[in-house]
Formats: C-alpha cells, structure tokens, sequence
C-alpha cells in the first residue's frame, strides 16, 4: 500500500518508538565505544537526550506539527548531554525546523528535512570529523533526496534509507583507524540508525510499547528522591507541581510576583519559566490557590498532587525542602551584578573546594561518570548574576553542551573555555586577571591551558585494544591528553609510569590529586615516590575526592 504522506500524529508515534528503541539499545550502543573508560557512554547519553524530548512530546495532547516540531527540539536541546547527545539535539533541530509550519510532510519534505538536520548537526561541530554520527546523517540525508525524485511512496523510500544508513555505519571502521582497530562501527551513528529502526516499527505500525516514556513532570520530579520522615515534620500537606503554559514569554516581573504569591501560602517553592513553559512545585495546604493563581497566566497541564501525609516516607518532602532552602541561600547570595562570573564542570568534594577557593562562583556536578545537560548549564548560568560569564566543561565531552547553553542565552556574554580536564580548568581560573577586558583573558586562559600536560588513572570496563595497547577489563590505565600511554595491574605503577611519560626537561610543576578510592596513606606513599623521583620539580598534592579516576595529575 502507498503511503504519500504522514501528518503531526504519525511523526509523534514514529519520534517516540525511536526514543524507545535506543532506549531499548543503549548499553548494545556503549558496548561499541572505543575507549574502555567507565563513563557517560555514548548510547546513555544518547538516550537521555532524546528522552527529553520524547517526555515532553508524551505530555502533549493531540498536538499538531507546530507544537510537536517545539517539543521536540525545545526538550532535546536542554536535556543534550555529550557531544553524540548534542550532535542529536541538533539534528533534531534542524529537522524540525524544516517541518513546523507543514500540516503533512511528502518525500520531498521529508528530504528538506534530513538535509536541514544535517547541515545543523555539521555546523554545531567546530571540526566535523567522518566515520561519526555526522557521515551516516549526511548518507541518510543524500539518500533522501535521491529517492526524493524517484518515487513519493514513503513506504518504499524509509527502507531504503535505513538499508543505505546501515551501509554507511558499516563503512565508518575504514574512516576511523580507531574503529578499525577494535573491530567496531561508530556509535553515535549505530544510536542514530537504532532511533531510525524504532520510527520505521512505528511507521509499519508495529505495537509498541511507549510505559517507560513518562510525560514530562514539573522540576522537582528529576531532582526528587524518596526518604523517610516523620509525618509530624509536615508543615504543609499537598505537594503541588503542575506547568503553565503561558502562549508568551513569562517576564521576570511575573515570575518574582508568582513566587511571592507561592511563598504567601506554602514552601519549598520551584518556578523555572523557559519560553512559553513556567514549570512549578509547591508545599501548600491549599492546592487549589494555586491552581488559581497559576491559570491567571495561562492554560495548565501536567498537574500533579500527592497528600504528603499520606505518603510521608517519600523522599519528595526532603529533596524539595532543600531545593527551596538552596533558593533561599542562593537569593541571598545574589549581590549586585558582576563584571565576570565563573562556571566549572567538577565532581569530588576536594576537587570542588578548590574550584570555590579560587574564585568559581557555580559548580555543576558532573563529568565523566554523568555528563551535565545543557539545561544544566543554562541553570547554572542563570544563577551566576555577572554580564560576562566563563564556562570551564573541564571534559572533551561536555564542551559542545556548554557552547549550546552559551548559543541559547541572550541576556549574558557567556564565553566557553574549552577545558578538557580539571587541571586545565584550575589553571584557567588562576591565569584570569581582573585588570584585563574579557577579551584578553579570554586569549590569556587559552594560552595558559596549552601548557598544561594531564594524566589520569582509572581502570578498563572492557577488553580492548588501542594502538599497540592490548587492553583487558579490570586493567589499570594511565591517560594522557592524546590517549592511553600505560597499563598495567598496579595503581601506583601504572601511575608513575604515565608520570614519566608526561614529565619533560622543561617541567617544573607536577599536580597531584588522589580520589575517593585512594586512602590518604596511600597517597601519601605515592607522593614521596614522587618527590625521589623528580627532585627538581615542585610536588604540590591535593586530595580530589573524585570518583572513577585514582589519580589525577598535571604537569606544567
């Protein structure tokens, strides 16, 4: 049977059954990462990002092409994570973008699309490398204007598109010597192409299962967690939280009026307004004030109100109240607007205190383990009150969110330091000068992180091999900027070994920071090795805190 042409309903089917499916395939898709680190893998991150959006797709009702283009690109770009996350936000984007204002999209439509989504994706990336993500996006995309001209049966061109996509994936080993090398196609593009076999199911109109797609719940609900308390502790009874759907954008008046009016009748307030959509949690004994309140700015949708009383053992209460109370500390904090304010990217309780002691004014926890969102970052960057703002990502993974968060914000001059490690972030702090314009900082702290050497050790979660590096899991390896540069079974060893490699005749400073894994005895022993081995260079050791990596160091 031909199929001409699909409508908002069917695009909404076929976005979440590809959401469900890399779901589906997310640990297959780290499974394929080259680097056998225990990190935010590719297919995680993948999946959180399109999640965002599918939950906010899933809370619209009966939406048309409009609304639906929004919800998908709004929800993907704030809730992008890693660079394959971004790179997917972004071909979101350029997708929809294409398709908004059309009530149904023909072949002809659907490759202007893939074209848009394409040419966006390439242009987020400072340097497209081929053999990615980006090389089967650019085969979906030709392929789709090919078949375009020859036929208008989509149920004969989607196939086919997946049949070449997978022929690009299959060439990317002998685009990347990496992939080659550890007999493995791209990730990122084996994400793209599951969230394509996904819509196809859906097109095909396959059952699918949609239960692990909640629709997107009011702010608290991703930050709350559930924990015991006495119900006697329960100043306010319901926990209210629902959205507003204003039609306009919700001025900062409106927002400090609201939460007044909020604080008036409860606590353990949360309002993010963002565009049209004002999100809200509250501790009340009277919802319905509230509600009122609420539809005096607009239409409501996603409400939600649980009897805390009844259910007091739900961690909800204590995550929200301390929400509120970091609202409260933070608005304390708020003092006249800065010139300069500084965001870094840290995880570790030390490594986080030295961030704080040279000047950082916001820490977002992150990093390998868990790569912050670029609505992360656009929270971050919205409590941080100076007109010029230094985002440090301290991680290769994270920069392109940051430079995302930075491209969505218009009231601040946000300026993307491209730090790759917290050594090179702790440096680029220390080299910024209050008496220099932004500009010359900016070049001052570029300059200051190309002469920083880093080296961190942590251990192999799967068998690998990597140049001339034969890698098993539960090996202990020594990385340096450029890659693996040793391996073996002992901390300590491996550790001095990747020193000796980063360590030159011109080096005079070597940085030391131990982990939650590493005892302060056993750092202390690793350290004076180190001092009998370079005794002409500064030894200066900190402990980090962090978790994943022993040992993290630099050499300067």
């Amino acid at each position: 049977m031909e199929i001409k042409t699909i409508n908002a309903d069917m695009l909404a089917k076929m976005f979440l059954a590809g959401a469900q499916n890399i779901e589906a395939k997310k640990e297959y898709i780290n499974e394929l990462n080259v680097f056998p680190v225990p990190d935010g893998d590719t297919g995680t991150n993948m999946s959180m990002t399109i999640m965002s959006a599918a939950k906010e797709v899933r809370a619209l009702d009966n939406p048309g092409m409009k609304e639906l283009s929004k919800a998908i690109s709004g929800g993907s770009l704030r809730g992008a994570r890693g660079n394959s996350g971004v790179i997917l936000s972004q071909l979101l984007r350029g997708f929809t973008k294409s398709i908004q204002d059309e009530t149904e999209i023909d072949a002809a439509g659907i490759a202007a699309a893939c074209i848009r989504a394409k040419e966006t994706a390439y242009k987020a990336v400072m340097k497209p490398k081929e053999g990615t993500i980006l090389t089967v996006a650019r085969g979906i995309a030709e392929k789709a204007e090919e078949l375009a001209f020859e036929t208008d049966d989509l149920a004969e061109i989607f196939p086919k598109i997946l049949d070449h996509a997978q022929e690009v994936l299959n060439q990317t080993p002998e685009m990347l010597p990496v992939l080659k090398e550890a007999g493995v196609v791209d990730s990122g593009g084996q994400g793209l192409l599951e969230v394509l076999r996904g819509a196809y199911d859906a097109f095909l109109g396959k059952e699918i299962d949609y239960s692990s797609i909640e629709p997107s719940a009011a702010p608290s609900a991703s930050a709350v967690r559930k924990a015991p308390m006495e119900e006697t502790d329960i100043k306010f009874g319901y926990c209210t939280e629902f959205i507003i759907l204003t039609g306009r954008e919700f001025s900062e008046q409106e927002e400090q009026d609201f939460k007044a009016y909020l604080e008036s009748i409860g606590d353990s307030i949360v309002c993010v307004a963002d565009d049209e959509v004002v999100k809200v949690h509250v501790h009340t004994n009277d919802p319905g004030l509230a509600i009122q309140k609420a539809l005096t700015y607009g239409q409501l949708t996603r409400m939600k109100i649980d009897n805390m009383r009844e259910e007091h053992h739900e961690r909800v209460i204590q995550e929200a109240e301390k929400l509120a109370a970091q609202e409260k500390v933070k608005k304390q904090e708020k003092k006249e607007r800065k010139k300069t304010g500084f965001i870094a990217v840290s995880i570790g309780e030390g490594m986080n205190e030295i961030f704080r002691e040279i000047g950082v004014d916001y820490i977002i926890e992150g990093g390998q383990t868990m790569n912050p969102s670029t609505d992360d970052m656009l929270q971050a960057i919205d409590e941080v009150n100076a007109d010029t703002i230094f985002i440090l990502p301290n991680n290769k993974n994270i920069v392109l969110a940051a430079n995302q968060a930075r491209d969505l914000t218009r009231d601040k001059d946000i300026i993307v330091i491209p730090t790759r490690t917290v050594p090179q972030g702790i440096t680029a702090v220390i080299s910024f000068s209050p008496e220099e314009d932004v500009d010359t900082n900016e070049q001052m702290m570029l300059e200051a992180i190309q002469t920083v050497k880093t080296g961190q050790v942590t251990y192999a979660v799967r068998d690998t091999r990597i140049g001339e590096k034969e890698i098993h899991e539960g090996d202990i390896m020594g990385i340096g900027d450029e890659g693996i540069l040793s391996v073996g079974s002992s901390i300590s060893e491996t550790s001095k070994e990747l020193l000796e490699k980063l360590v030159t005749e011109d080096s005079e400073l070597i940085s030391i920071y131990y982990g939650e894994d590493i005892s302060e005895e056993e750092a202390e022993r690793f350290v004076s090795e180190v001092e009998e081995a370079y005794p002409d260079l500064d030894v200066d050791a900190h402990r980090g805190g962090q978790p994943i990596y022993y040992y993290v160091m630099s050499v300067e």
